[in-house]
């Protein structure tokens, strides 16, 4: 069997925690090594079995330390990067930009620059797979259509203009240099160990505590849901089979509106608690609409389905209650 040593960045966090866990256990002849700068939204505890393995190596810090870096890329002969690190929410964005240009951007130009260094043009074997977000492809109407990989990129938050720019940066590095590159910008993800800033694990929280639940605007905004783990699959086939300078979306063909996902989790959370059926639709309060917040979002992954064989296959009311549940023990 092929031994490869890949590097994964944020590692530790909500996405990369369940990448990790897929890799280290689907191939124990690999060595895996997480680069996690452990901030708020990154923990060991969501790679507590990862830890364990003798096929995993952590290491703590931050991918705009070149040094570090390039010393991981020395030490470990990597030769994979699957790069999940990124300042990833919408709100924090808009309050702070300068962190997620130099994380989202400036750790991005980091991270090519030590494979391309480290390679020297010895790409045979290698690859750099950049996970990105759909929002750099900016809103959809509600009436209809979907996100394609040629779809023009339209960023209209700090946070998608900042993935967007890092996208740019890696196909830069393909054209210019030839560094073997996949890129692929997914739909919003759900499912155990998520940051409770997000909005399914900080309703279901705010559910279980009868806390206030803020619904910008009317609602009326649409989201596509793919379960993380579905996604973690998609990305191991993408990284393995997917086809140098390529980029694949990934969806769970999975529209609800804002509204809507939320009265199906009250309906999940109260079931859960032994509470009345809707006994918590009396906490959703309609807040001021969140500046520059795109209408829609849907993904179309036909590209990805017809060339890797990939599809989601979680259900989504049994992911649902399957993220409900993990949040209520915590």
């Amino acid at each position: 069997m092929e031994k490869r040593n890949i590097l994964i960045t944020g590692g530790a966090g909500f996405i990369g925690s369940h990448v990790v866990e897929l890799m280290t256990t689907k191939y124990p002849h690999y060595h895996i090594v997480t680069l996690d700068k452990l901030t708020y939204a990154g923990s060991l505890d969501n790679i507590s079995e990862a830890l364990k393995r003798p096929n995993h190596t952590f290491v703590e810090g931050d991918i705009c330390d070149r040094e570090l870096v390039e010393r991981i890329f020395a030490e470990h002969h990597i030769d994979g990067v699957m790069h999940l690190a990124a300042e990833s929410h919408v709100d924090r964005s808009i309050s702070a930009p300068m962190l997620f240009a130099m994380n989202n951007i400036l750790g991005t130009i980091t991270l090519l620059e030590a494979a391309r260094k480290a390679w020297a043009g010895n790409y045979a074997g290698k690859r750099f797979h950049h996970i990105s977000t759909d929002e750099v492809y900016g809103a959809l109407p509600l009436e209809g259509g979907k996100f394609t990989e040629e779809s023009r990129y339209e960023p209209h938050s700090p946070y998608s203009a900042s993935k967007a720019s890092s996208d740019h940066f890696v196909r830069a590095y393909h054209d210019t240099y030839g560094l073997p590159v996949v890129i692929t910008n997914c739909s919003n993800n759900y499912g155990e160990r998520q940051y409770p800033e997000k909005l399914i694990p900080l309703f279901i929280n705010n559910i279980a505590k009868r806390l206030p639940l803020p619904v910008y605007g009317s609602g009326c905004n649409v989201r596509d849901w793919l379960y993380v783990g579905d996604h973690a699959a998609a990305l191991d086939g993408v990284f393995h089979r997917g086809c140098d300078g390529e980029t694949y979306n990934i969806g769970g063909d999975n529209e609800w509106t804002n509204i809507e996902l939320i009265k199906r989790l009250i309906a999940v959370v109260d079931s859960e608690l032994g509470r009345a059926e809707g006994e918590s639709f009396a906490l959703i309060t309609h807040i001021e609409d969140r500046a520059g917040h795109d209408l829609r979002y849907a993904i179309d992954s036909s590209k990805l389905q017809r060339d890797l064989g990939w599809r989601p296959t979680m259900d989504f009311e049994e992911g649902l209650r399957r993220t409900v549940r993990w949040y209520l023990k915590e």
